[in-house]
């Protein structure tokens, strides 16, 4: 059987569909992430019961009970890094998340072991999932590793 193939210039520059969090407080979870994730103009995407879906073009980040009623965990050596457009955007980030109630995990800056071109920040959110906005100066990338 036959499989066919998107063309290479129609793949989007991201390689994942998309991911989940599950939180134990929808409405708190659902109120700090659209505080947070609206400074990197990310917005509401969609929602279903239970579930809020965030994007800029399309569904990239759910919120969400978890589907077997089990209490949310959190995945230790998980976390999810959000893009920021400037250093300034992971500045607003960085205090948008501590405004909105989470708990520095790093603060805003460049981490040279990242890379140099990398500037990001770290925060666990309300239920402990450890996110990051990063910017990553693609003109400095490119003097750097061509």
């Amino acid at each position: 059987m036959a499989t066919t193939e998107m063309p290479k210039s129609d793949l989007p520059e991201n390689i994942v569909s998309h991911l989940s969090v599950g939180t134990n407080n929808f409405d708190a979870a659902t109120a700090f992430y659209d505080k947070v994730l609206a400074v990197l103009d990310i917005k509401r995407f969609m929602e279903h019961p239970g579930a809020v879906c965030y994007g800029r073009a399309y569904p990239e980040f759910w919120v969400q009970t978890p589907i077997d009623g089990r209490p949310a965990t959190v995945g230790n050596g998980f976390h999810i890094g959000f893009i920021a457009t400037s250093k300034a955007a992971v500045d607003a980030f960085y205090q948008a998340a501590m405004a909105a109630g989470a708990t520095d995990d790093g603060e805003p800056g460049p981490r040279p072991h990242y890379g140099e071109p990398y500037y990001g920040c770290f925060v666990r959110d309300l239920d402990g999932h450890k996110i990051e906005a990063t910017y990553w100066d693609v003109e400095m990338a490119a003097k750097i590793y061509g």
